[in-house]
């Protein structure tokens, strides 16, 4: 079982930065893949990024890529995702999940997810 808490959220203004944290429960927290995903009022959950717990490979979602960082720290049980160049269509809460296996993008591989933290970009 794998307990996540995400944090770091809030309101800002079109081109700013945030950087959302999500922690993890458990001593094996270094063999499951990271995900970020969002979803916006009235619009289903898009994946955003992730992250595999062995070599570190990562994966973006076209609209984020160039703009969004995801990292982890396995000593903390942490994960982290860095976002610059915030627009407005960013707005949404977002949810940190993990996976046993490898990166994915599709939302029903994942097993354990947190609350989520929201993100609100004024234009």
């Amino acid at each position: 079982q794998v307990q996540l808490v995400e944090s770091g959220g809030g309101l800002v203004q079109a081109g700013g930065s945030l950087r959302l944290s999500c922690g993890g429960s458990g001593r094996t927290f270094s063999i499951y893949a990271m995900g970020w995903f969002r979803q916006a009022p009235g619009k289903d959950r898009e994946f955003v990024s992730c992250m595999s717990g062995s070599v570190g490979s990562t994966d973006y979602a076209d609209s984020v890529k160039g703009r969004f960082t995801i990292s982890r720290d396995n000593a903390k049980n942490t994960v982290y995702l860095q976002m610059n160049s915030l627009q407005p269509e960013d707005t949404a809460v977002y949810l940190c999940t993990a996976r046993r296996g490898g990166c994915s993008t599709s939302l029903g591989t994942y097993q354990y997810w947190g609350q989520g933290t929201q993100v609100t970009v004024s234009s």
